[in-house]
């Protein structure tokens, strides 16, 4: 035991000389960290004098330039917000015109199918009516299907049964009306010589003569277009009966192809374009029968020939809206200037002119109402879009197209402010005061308080919350 304390101090004297090794390595340790940056700085010091030495100042009297700015800080605001737009507009334009070129490969799908809709537009309130009176879902659609087939049918039949008939009767009245118009000619003030008048007709012999290639042409042509009509009927029939009988359920598949956050505003708006499309058609059906009955009671008490197949012509342009009324008038007043002279003709253009005008400023806004309001201008633009693009029955289904469109844009701007306003934080404190339905109560012990406009003395507001 008397060498235990001996051999705690050698321990002790041992661990000492270890800490004081470690301190004296850190101490050495902190001079190189030291060291090296004075190193550090000795030599940017240098650098910097040697640059300074080599780049001399500039000159007192030099302006002083500024650092360049960022590249975006330096396009104006405006500028940078129309190219955002452009490239966007880029965009929907390669979209647009994408679906352009899809829809002209199957146009004639297309025109069928839309023809379809507007055919269950002008059908469906009989389906309606028959299914109160207890008919079948089928029967019913079966039944209104087959009578509108028909008539329709009858009404072509018709036109062309009147066509035929007095085919040889107008051809010889239309050489009386040249002849007569050849004599007016030769006794006008325009100085007008025979020859002249011959020479002219000398020229359209000789110009048909001349391109009977492109005539044989355009009537082939022709027959592929007959082709292509009736196949276009075909689909639109088949398409109008499973439209008047399942046309909920058709609805119902549509909508399941849209994304489930917009579907709910789909299925808003697809009703209400719906109605504005049986709308649209009931009203230019009820407008045109109105034209074409008047129009063609009026030529009929003119004794224009054909008046009966004129106003079918009268109707179907009916459907055309503005282009459609001038080039049917159009006809029935050059039909009555070859066939009865200036007088009739006159007197057809008066009666033309007369029922258009009641037609655009009574019966229109009488029976389309506020179900659709297309202005004027986009009338005329969307028929001629329609036009140039799918011809004439790209003409028909322009308009009807802007209305819906107008409808469904309008619904949806109203369903997405709504949706915004009610996820929106309610109001609170002044806001919530100054946003209220009602005014807030005076506090008590105001008894000269004003009262809310509006109310009577003594009297407290009751307004609906």
């Amino acid at each position: 035991m008397s060498k235990l304390p001996g051999w705690l101090g050698r321990l002790g004297a041992e661990l000492t000389a270890v800490g004081a090794r470690l301190e004296e390595r850190r101490a050495e340790g902190a001079r190189r960290d030291d060291a090296d940056a004075a190193a550090a700085e000795t030599s940017s010091s240098t650098l910097s004098t040697v640059a300074a030495e080599q780049v001399p100042a500039p000159p007192s009297y030099a302006p002083s330039v500024a650092a360049r700015p960022d590249p975006v800080a330096a396009i104006p605001w405006g500028m940078r917000v129309a190219a955002e737009a452009g490239w966007r507009l880029l965009v929907l334009a390669g979209t647009l015109w994408v679906l352009m070129r899809v829809v002209s490969a199957v146009q004639l799908v297309v025109l069928a199918f839309v023809a379809a809709l507007l055919v269950t537009a002008m059908l469906q309130p009989t389906v309606v009516r028959l299914r109160r009176l207890g008919l079948p879902r089928g029967l019913a659609t079966a039944v209104t299907a087959v009578l509108g087939f028909v008539v329709m049918g009858l009404v072509g039949w018709f036109v062309v049964w009147q066509v035929m008939d007095n085919l040889d009767t107008l051809s010889d009245k239309v050489r009386d009306g040249i002849d007569e118009l050849k004599r007016w000619l030769l006794d006008s003030p325009f100085h007008v010589t025979e020859s002249q008048i011959n020479d002219i007709a000398k020229n359209l012999s000789d110009t048909i003569g001349t391109n009977t290639e492109e005539i044989t042409s355009a009537g082939l042509q022709g027959v592929t277009v007959m082709v292509e009509v009736l196949t276009g009927i075909l689909l639109a029939m088949f398409s109008t009966l499973f439209l008047l009988y399942d046309g909920k359920r058709i609805w119902q598949w549509v909508l399941k192809l849209v994304p489930s956050q917009a579907r709910p505003g789909v299925a808003g708006a697809g009703p209400r374009a719906w109605r504005t499309l049986t709308a649209y058609v009931r009203g230019t059906v009820i407008v045109a029968l109105i034209d074409a009955i008047f129009i063609g009671l009026g030529i009929y008490i003119l004794d224009v020939p054909m008046a009966v197949p004129l106003a079918v012509f009268i109707f179907l342009f009916a459907f055309i809206p503005l282009v459609g009324a001038v080039i049917s008038g159009a006809l029935a007043v050059v039909v009555a200037l070859v066939t009865q002279g200036v007088f009739t003709a006159l007197m057809a253009l008066l009666v033309v002119l007369a029922v258009q005008q009641i037609e655009g400023h009574i019966l229109q806004p009488f029976i389309l109402g506020r179900a659709v309001r297309v202005h004027p201008l986009a009338v005329v633009l969307s028929v001629a879009a329609g036009g140039m693009i799918a011809g004439i029955g790209g003409a028909v289904v322009a308009v009807p197209l802007v209305a819906v469109t107008n409808t469904v844009v309008g619904y949806l701007r109203a369903y997405g402010r709504e949706t915004a306003l009610r996820h929106s934080p309610p109001p609170h404190g002044a806001t919530a005061i100054s946003v209220a339905p009602t005014p807030a109560p005076a506090p008590r012990g105001a008894d000269d308080a004003p009262e809310p406009a509006g109310a009577e003395p003594g009297t407290q507001d009751e307004s609906p919350k």
